[in-house]
């Protein structure tokens, strides 16, 4: 990565996500996960972002039950209580302070935001970590709105379920001045992703955990994938 700006990067290069760290290998959203991805030599990490008690903290669910040995909701419980959960093999809900700081310039970093009103807090963060290369994602695009109006500079990439027809992802990715679109792996149709790839705009497909798929992908005009499994997918890519 060079320590270059996520901007600067290569628009035709390849990019491989860790999603939730190297969720396949070590608990997902742990310190554990994102150094396993990064020993692995993934290009950037993905993660997942709520708020507790003016604390942002890496974790997908709005329950506690799937990830950890907590019951109920997230959102109800004390974060004294939150920070001394297991999980999964001792480890425990990380900040995005502690995983920023495991990160470092080793990759960059894809925050999805999970829940709506959490852009100002995030938009707080980066600023407090300029030379943190980030992306920041989202299902609610009102709320990657709010980001960029709060922090222009930071990179942004809507995401999509279903993809629906390729004019209406450019049409909001125009609207966001997106860095790239975020789509799932049934939504990237191999018409969705030419389209994509001749507008110039990238599209990052998720979960992607078989190397002939993703080579698969980048041959139709991918520009990167996240994976569950980064020992299968770092090394099975090339340049296009």
């Amino acid at each position: 990565m060079g320590g270059k700006p996520i901007n600067d990067f290569e628009k035709d290069r390849f990019l491989v996500i860790g999603h939730r760290g190297a969720a396949g290998l070590r608990p997902e959203n742990t310190l554990a996960s994102f150094e396993r991805a990064l020993e692995l030599g993934v290009d950037a990490v993905e993660l997942d972002v709520r708020q507790v008690e003016d604390t942002l903290l890496v974790f997908h669910d709005e329950r506690l039950e799937r990830t950890t040995n907590g019951r109920g909701r997230l959102a109800d419980t004390p974060l004294s209580v939150l920070r001394g959960l297991d999980a999964g093999g001792g480890e425990r809900i990380p900040t995005l302070d502690e995983v920023a700081d495991l990160v470092g310039e080793r990759a960059w970093i894809n925050i999805e935001l999970k829940e709506r009103g959490i852009a100002a807090a995030v938009a707080r963060f980066l600023r407090a970590r300029p030379a943190l290369r980030s992306l920041v994602s989202s299902f609610d695009h009102g709320e990657l709105e709010r980001l960029r109006s709060l922090h222009p500079e930071v990179p942004v990439a809507p995401l999509f379920e279903t993809a629906g027809s390729a004019t209406a992802l450019l049409r909001t990715a125009r609207r966001l001045d997106a860095w790239s679109v975020n789509v799932s792996r049934a939504g990237a149709t191999p018409a969705l992703l030419a389209a994509m790839r001749d507008e110039g705009m990238r599209a990052l497909v998720y979960t992607v955990n078989r190397p002939e798929e993703a080579r698969s992908l980048q041959a139709a005009g991918a520009s990167g994938v996240f994976t569950d499994r980064p020992d299968r997918i770092v090394g099975a890519v090339g340049p296009p």
